[in-house]
């Protein structure tokens, strides 16, 4: 829905305790320093909703001396303002900013990523929706009485009775429209919310006018009716886009809100994760997540690091080795030294490449709302016109009003704004039936123009679940061993190997895990080791692993090896032929992993793809999508992993399994629940098909307008036919979406697709 509905009230409650500017400095302290004299400060702007609040603020602050750039992100509501430490000498005011802010019209409070806040314009839409609705159905069973015929008694009767409706439910569930449009006005602007709230307003005065002077007609059910199916368009494009702001919430919760920090005097203190700075140093324990990047000072251990390199396997850790924020400490406490403030360290520069992305998918979606500016004034016009000439013409200035308030309730945009949302709707959830998730209801649309799927390789292609592959090449007796040493640790290895044998987790007295190397205990036979070839041969060069073989583990007693235990990522199911399946009908192919040359080279050789990319960083998947988009490719990103998801939102359209990571499946426009690659091809079906719904009902729409604006213009439509026909075109748009889960759009379901299995010729 193109609208801009520039602070709710719901949503002013919300921000009420905030109202107030935010202190000078406070500013100051909260901005971040950059090069060249400039600093950097994000500020939450609650009443952003579109692209005309986008265009508004942007030029605004532009306009100050003092501000380099500003940035709007419409899915998060937030500003980014780069600013000028001084101006011709004199230090720079950060509370101009804030002025300037206030001064176009919007609140404005310190941007805060990990806030968890209710989001109260969607509840409020919700509630004044379902009112708008039951009052809507009332008035119209009183209408019906009126238009049968009851006689003048009865019929102002029914009429007062609509109208004690139809006041209170204007009243409450046009607060959006209202207030939007007041906010606009208040500030020399015009949206499409002020001639939405001129329409109901003059058409519920005109009926209270009729109803105290005894006429015949009242449109309180045109007013309320009207109401009702804008409100629908508006709360499904609000959650539409509001899904988009929960990925970068997610990955905020992943940096831990403090850490225990060493004092000089050999104490430890818990701080806030803002006030630790570079040179503290931290006691990371295990199971902990590290607070900020960070180097080690003392201890050894094994890191998670699937956040920043996709690494599917556990990284060993010792003193020296740098560490960035956001990695996950398995098995021994780490005491480190802080390397750069958690606002300047991984996540937070994982969460700036998302909002970078995000925002270029806010500007994809300025179009329709670009439309907005046209639209408004070019309705205010028509209707004026209306009225001038039917009262200069005819005489009748009241009859001219009916016909102009029929011309902007018949103008109002509802099936234009349900044309978009209401397919989206409709495909979500015939997608949901299928097993995939629809986030990003425009994503839909963006997946019909993909011509380049692009692949993460732990997780995505791979289930990302190590599995043992030589189980017949090594003894029962050797399997049974490791199987037993196995059962002790929580590395994936030792649970892949626990599960293809059948240990006793009592056979061995005492087992010790050493951090990084594996685990080792001793019996009557001596003492068994199970890890790193290294470490379970003591030597200190035993050979390396065999990347392209994938991983392995060793397996000795008393330093003579017993067993080499092989694993391999098993492949997603149907991989194989999808890639064959995308391949065939045009599509390019290419994994981007952060895993090993080897592994990575010899997964692209068995499905068949010619393009891939290793040891990559979440920039570097970046980038390459970047590289790829300035070439003109339209790129679906599939990953998982909480490294992924810059990649994810960087794509023009991207795609999560259920099993990815929380922040993965939040920044993904699309979740498939079902283990099966299926679903990516499927959801391109689907995406088709909903395309061409929206040509259909934008066709719909514009039929709508030019045979029933004309007729409101030559006087043939009075404000209840002109209700009735909007009704009827916003019927009509819903009633051909419907087809989507009808006849012969069915798609088969992921589980019982069939795509060809012969391995792709790679490109």
């Amino acid at each position: 829905m193109s609208c801009c509905a520039a602070g709710t009230e719901a949503a002013l409650d919300a921000e009420k305790a905030l109202h107030d500017l935010p202190p000078t400095d406070e500013l100051w302290l909260a901005s971040r320093q950059l090069d060249g004299g400039l600093r950097q400060t994000d500020l939450a702007v609650p009443g952003v909703h579109c692209g005309a609040c986008i265009t508004t603020l942007e030029k605004a602050l532009k306009a100050l001396p003092e501000v380099e750039r500003a940035r709007v992100n419409l899915s998060t509501r937030r500003v980014t303002c780069v600013w000028k430490e001084e101006v011709d000498g004199r230090r720079t005011d950060p509370s101009v900013i804030a002025k300037a802010i206030e001064a176009a019209g919007y609140e404005s409070h310190l941007f805060s990523i990990s806030a968890d806040e209710q989001d109260a314009t969607r509840n409020g839409l919700i509630r004044a929706m379902a009112v708008a609705g039951f009052a809507a159905m009332n008035i119209m069973l009183l209408s019906v009485s009126v238009w049968s015929g009851a006689d003048a008694a009865t019929r102002d009767m029914f009429h007062w009775i609509s109208a004690a409706i139809a006041g209170p439910t204007l009243i409450y569930s046009g607060r959006p429209f209202y207030m939007s449009a007041y906010n606009a006005l208040r500030h020399g602007r015009m949206n499409m919310d002020v001639p939405i709230a001129l329409a109901i307003s003059l058409s519920y005065a005109m009926s209270l006018y009729e109803t105290m002077n005894h006429g015949q007609e009242a449109y309180f059910d045109a007013s309320v009716s009207l109401l009702f199916f804008l409100l629908i368009g508006r709360t499904l494009d609000h959650i539409m886009r509001d899904r988009a702001r929960s990925a970068i919430s997610g990955l905020a919760r992943l940096s831990p809100r403090g850490a225990t920090v060493l004092t000089p005097d050999g104490g430890r203190e818990y701080r806030n994760i803002d006030e630790i700075v570079p040179g503290d140093r931290l006691l990371v324990a295990a199971g902990e997540r590290v607070p900020v990047d960070c180097v080690v000072m003392s201890g050894a251990s094994e890191l998670d690091l699937s956040i920043v390199s996709g690494e599917s396997l556990p990284v060993a850790a010792a003193k020296g080795s740098a560490l960035q924020a956001g990695g996950l400490n398995l098995t021994g406490a780490l005491t480190v030294q802080a390397m750069a403030a958690a606002r300047n360290s991984f996540v937070a520069e994982i969460i700036g490449l998302m909002e970078a992305a995000e925002g270029g998918k806010a500007r994809y979606r300025r179009i329709a709302d670009r439309a907005a500016e046209i639209y408004a004034p070019a309705v205010h016009i028509l209707a004026l016109a209306a009225f001038l000439f039917w009262g200069v013409y005819g005489g009748d200035w009241k009859h001219a009003l009916t016909i102009a308030i029929a011309v902007l309730i018949i103008t109002c945009p509802c099936a234009l704004g349900l044309a978009v949302p209401v397919v989206q709707v409709v495909a979500a959830g015939r997608l949901f039936r299928d097993g995939i998730m629809v986030k990003d209801g425009s994503a839909m649309e963006r997946l019909t123009e993909i011509d380049t799927v692009i692949f993460d390789k732990t997780g995505t292609l791979t289930l990302g679940r190590p599995r043992l592959v030589n189980k017949g090449a090594v003894s029962p007796k050797a399997l049974e061993t490791a199987a037993s040493l196995a059962l002790h640790s929580r590395h994936p290895l030792s649970a892949a190997l626990a599960e293809a044998g059948s240990g006793d987790v009592t056979r061995f007295g005492t087992v010790s895990e050493i951090p990084g190397a594996g685990i080792e205990a001793r019996d009557g036979e001596g003492l068994w080791r199970l890890g790193h070839r290294g470490f379970a041969l003591n030597a200190t060069d035993a050979g390396a692993d065999d990347d392209a073989a994938g991983p392995e583990t060793v397996l000795s007693l008393d330093g003579k090896l017993v067993a080499v235990f092989r694993f391999e990522d098993q492949t997603r199911r149907d991989a194989q032929g999808l890639i064959a399946s995308l391949t065939a009908r045009g599509f390019k192919t290419a994994i981007l992993s952060g895993d090993r040359e080897g592994v990575v080279a010899a997964l692209a050789r068995r499905l068949g793809i010619g393009f891939w990319r290793s040891a990559l960083t979440p920039k570097g998947k970046v980038d390459e999508i970047g590289t790829a988009s300035a070439h003109g490719h339209k790129v679906l990103m599939v990953g998982d992993g909480i490294n992924d998801a810059p990649a994810l939102a960087a794509a023009h359209v991207s795609m999560a399994p259920a099993t990815a990571s929380d922040v993965g499946r939040q920044a993904a426009d699309f979740v498939f629940l079902h283990e099966s690659l299926v679903a990516v091809s499927l959801a391109i079906d689907v995406s088709k098909r909903a395309g061409r719904l929206i040509l259909e009902n934008f066709a719909l729409a514009i039929a709508y307008n030019v045979v029933f604006v004309p007729l409101a213009l030559l006087g043939y439509a009075s404000p209840l036919v002109a209700a009735i026909a909007m009704s009827t075109s916003s019927i009509i748009v819903v009633a051909n979406a419907m087809r989507l889960t009808l006849g012969s759009g069915k798609v088969a379901k992921a589980e019982d697709q069939e795509v060809p299995m012969t391995p792709a010729v790679a490109s």
